[in-house]
């Protein structure tokens, strides 16, 4: 793949480009780049869709999309006018005759750019897409292509639809992208772990007792029943973005920061996960599906409403407790939950380190001596906080009284003033560089669609259904029961 210099010529076409997540992610990213200029001096965006607007009525599209997606408090003038400048709009129907020569027709401008292609479209168009691109001819060697995650809804569709994009891409030129991979507080991950010694004789089986990765959301379905019914929690959350940071606690520390160094390392800790099949999915797993309930003091529907007036086998929550059969981690607890219609929006990073193996400070009116915690937190603030036990200011005639306290990294406190990023952000920069380290290879979605398939065909043969649990509570019992099986509880 050719890499581009700040002189080179970029072409973004935005596929999808008049649609939700362009609008409301896309767009404004690559605003806010604009606005710090870190746009590359010769890009151009062309907008392209069913629906897309031409001419000056493209950037009107593109300002009302934006007066609606950021602060008014970001918007300036001067990087408007700089930004309106690099879009147009190309009307394109895949299902349109002719829309190959239609499309080359509009990217026909500067012929030696190199073509960015992000498919910000259902994963059912890449495909036809692709082949669109290959009559055109507009799949040169330099020419890459951008794929949303998930891809498929199981490892067999996602082979056929990455083999289809690997007909007229090479691996090369193919960035799959997961945006939680541009959260900084998800790259500070490989920072605290490989940038700070002190950790690193603690991370693994002897130092740490068990690891938990939440993903709690307040919000329903809303507009996405139907993607819903067809999907899941399992394969919409866990398998795509808590599977990545699942990747990033438990990968080796690899050679370099080079792209496949760290990849490597990623695909290794997929292929380690210990399968949960058949009966297994009883004991290591637990399905829900909110019913109507309260948050906040407002009454809310359930996933029945939410999804049209139908409520099928899908789960809206799903618990489970993973292992890693390597000598880092074998006998360590993963415990990962995810769901909708939770209490409170969160993301969350729990490690917890083994207890003191003996107390000196019995019988001195102390708080019990905690076992050590490290919590990163990813939304909605980015905080890492490391709990230790310290001695209680002050003289007392019982000897030393201890507490828990935490030391805490702010990331708004630190780094003031600092907006935070869209995760997009940092994608496109590396998108446009050429860099795929903070981007899924082949090869990672494989392993993560073979482990995610097991769990589904043991429900379905286990004919587990989801468990009811009302709306602004942390999921069904079952699931509250889960890590205490196994002599641990849920924190938070």
């Amino acid at each position: 793949m050719v890499r581009a210099s700040q002189n080179d010529g970029l072409t973004l076409v935005l596929f999808g480009g008049s649609g939700d997540l362009a609008g409301r992610m896309l767009l404004p990213a690559l605003y806010h780049l604009e606005h710090d200029r870190l746009l590359p001096d010769r890009l151009r965006i062309v907008l392209a869709g069913r629906n897309v607007a031409q001419g000056p009525a493209s950037r009107t599209a593109v300002r009302t999309s934006l007066d609606t997606y950021i602060a008014a408090s970001d918007f300036d003038a001067q990087s408007w006018q700089r930004f309106s400048q690099r879009i147009e709009g190309c009307v394109f129907d895949a299902a349109d005759d002719g829309p190959a020569a239609h499309l080359a027709s509009c990217l026909d401008q500067v012929r030696d750019d190199i073509r960015i292609f992000y498919f910000a479209t259902p994963p059912s168009l890449y495909a036809p897409i692709c082949q669109i691109l290959r009559q055109a001819g507009l799949n040169r060697p330099c020419d890459r292509v951008v794929m949303e995650k998930p891809i498929g809804h199981d490892v067999a569709s996602s082979r056929q639809i990455n083999g289809a994009v690997g007909e007229t891409f090479a691996e090369s030129s193919i960035f799959r992208i997961d945006h939680y991979l541009g959260k900084e507080a998800v790259q500070n991950l490989l920072a605290l772990r490989f940038a700070n010694f002190m950790f690193e004789p603690l991370w693994n089986a002897r130092g740490i007792r068990q690891i938990q990765i939440t993903v709690a959301e307040s919000d329903g379905v809303g507009g996405r029943g139907g993607y819903y019914n067809t999907t899941g929690a399992l394969r919409d959350m866990l398998q795509n973005h808590m599977l990545q940071l699942l990747c990033l606690v438990a990968m080796e520390p690899p050679v370099s920061m080079r792209a496949d160094d760290v990849r490597d390392e990623k695909v290794k800790v997929l292929r380690s996960l210990s399968p949960i099949m058949g009966t297994a999915v009883e004991n290591l797993t637990v399905r829900g599906q909110y019913v109507p309930g309260n948050i906040g003091g407002k009454h809310v529907p359930g996933f029945a409403e939410d999804s049209g007036g139908e409520a099928p086998a899908t789960e809206t929550f799903v618990a489970l407790r993973a292992g890693i059969d390597n000598w880092r981690w074998a006998g360590v607890p993963f415990f990962l939950r995810t769901g909708k219609r939770m209490p409170h929006r969160y993301t969350e990073i729990y490690i917890e380190f083994h207890p003191l193996p003996h107390s000196i400070f019995v019988g001195s009116g102390s708080d019990a001596i905690s076992p050590n915690q490290l919590i990163i937190r990813l939304q909605p603030e980015e905080t890492i906080r490391l709990t230790m036990m310290n001695k209680v200011p002050g003289l007392d005639t019982g000897g030393f009284r201890l507490k828990e306290l935490a030391l805490n990294l702010n990331w708004s406190e630190a780094f003031q003033p600092m907006r935070r990023r869209i995760a997009y952000e940092r994608l496109f920069l590396d998108l446009f560089d050429g860099n795929p380290t903070l981007f899924v290879r082949r090869d990672e979605i494989d392993a993560a669609w073979g482990w995610i398939d097991g769990i589904v065909e043991g429900w379905h043969a286990r004919a587990q259904t989801p468990l009811p649990y009302p709306a602004g509570t942390p999921g069904p019992r079952a699931a509250i029961a889960l890590p205490a099986r196994f002599g641990h509880r849920w924190h938070g």
